[in-house]
């Protein structure tokens, strides 16, 4: 059988992958549903669901076990974040470990300093490129399925400017991850001199501000959508308002049933 590593790397193969952000399972299984190839389990959304921000308040136990809940959800590749390893190259096969028995197809770890901070929240801190790369060497040397995608992201863009980001890259690279991600690309412009400064090594792109086409004729690899996580917390404060002020949520009559959903989470949509 084919390991979701491995389909992923297939899929990667054919052109950029877009994986929307999803915390749950019925998310991913709607993001199936709607036809993406793959599905992205956020950080951000996964400390959300706990009623918490993303600033290292939910650990290794919470993050494998979500990631396990959402690759039993659906069938299509899933990418988790795997904040900062949760520990030194130490700890790393452990994380590695849970997270592989969880069925994800690819997991990134970040050069952050513990308790991280989201990648677009100033006040980040790095540790030494050093400590990260001997990190990616445990992450790679740890996996048992080959086709697992190791990932190495840089947060040093907003600490330490875009040389030190851009140098860091490659040196994961070099060090074996088989992807790198730079995050906290705030413009367009940044997002095209990423693709530019590390041409040629595949990357992972964390933005809103391309289109899916776009991010494939710049190179990247995959491509994670945060706008539908985004659009989610607002329609639900905007509808929770709506019930408040006048006793009623404005649902549009081919949605007035359970039906649907219990019949996408049956398998039988």
């Amino acid at each position: 059988m084919t390991s979701a590593g491995a389909r992923l790397r297939a899929l990667m193969a054919r052109g950029c992958v877009t994986a929307p952000f999803v915390f749950d399972g019925v998310q991913a299984k709607l993001a199936e549903a709607a036809d993406f190839e793959a599905v992205y389990m956020t950080g951000f959304g996964t400390a959300a669901s706990f009623g918490l921000p993303d600033l290292g308040l939910i650990g290794l136990g919470e993050m494998s076990a979500n990631a396990a809940r959402i690759a039993a959800a659906v069938a299509v590749p899933v990418i988790a974040d795997a904040d900062t390893g949760y520990g030194n190259e130490s700890n790393i096969a452990r994380t590695v470990g849970l997270y592989e028995r969880a069925g994800v197809a690819a997991l990134h770890i970040e050069d952050q300093d513990w308790p991280k901070r989201c990648g677009f929240l100033e006040g980040k801190r790095v540790i030494p490129p050093d400590e990260m790369v001997l990190k990616v060497r445990a992450a790679v040397a740890a996996r048992s399925d080959p086709g697992l995608v190791i990932i190495a992201r840089t947060d040093a863009l907003q600490p330490n400017g875009w040389d030190d980001a851009v140098a860091r890259a490659k040196r994961y690279r070099e060090a074996g991850a088989d992807m790198v991600f730079m995050d906290g690309l705030k413009t367009r412009e940044l997002v095209e001199r990423a693709a530019r400064d590390l041409d040629g090594i595949p990357q992972l792109l964390n933005s809103w501000l391309v289109t899916p086409d776009e991010a494939q004729a710049m190179g990247f690899a995959v491509y994670i959508h945060l706008g539908v996580m985004l659009r989610h917390f607002h329609d639900i404060r905007v509808m929770l308002e709506e019930l408040r002020d006048t006793g009623r949520v404005t649902v549009p009559p081919e949605d007035l049933s359970v039906e649907p959903i219990t019949r996408l989470l049956s398998g039988d949509a």
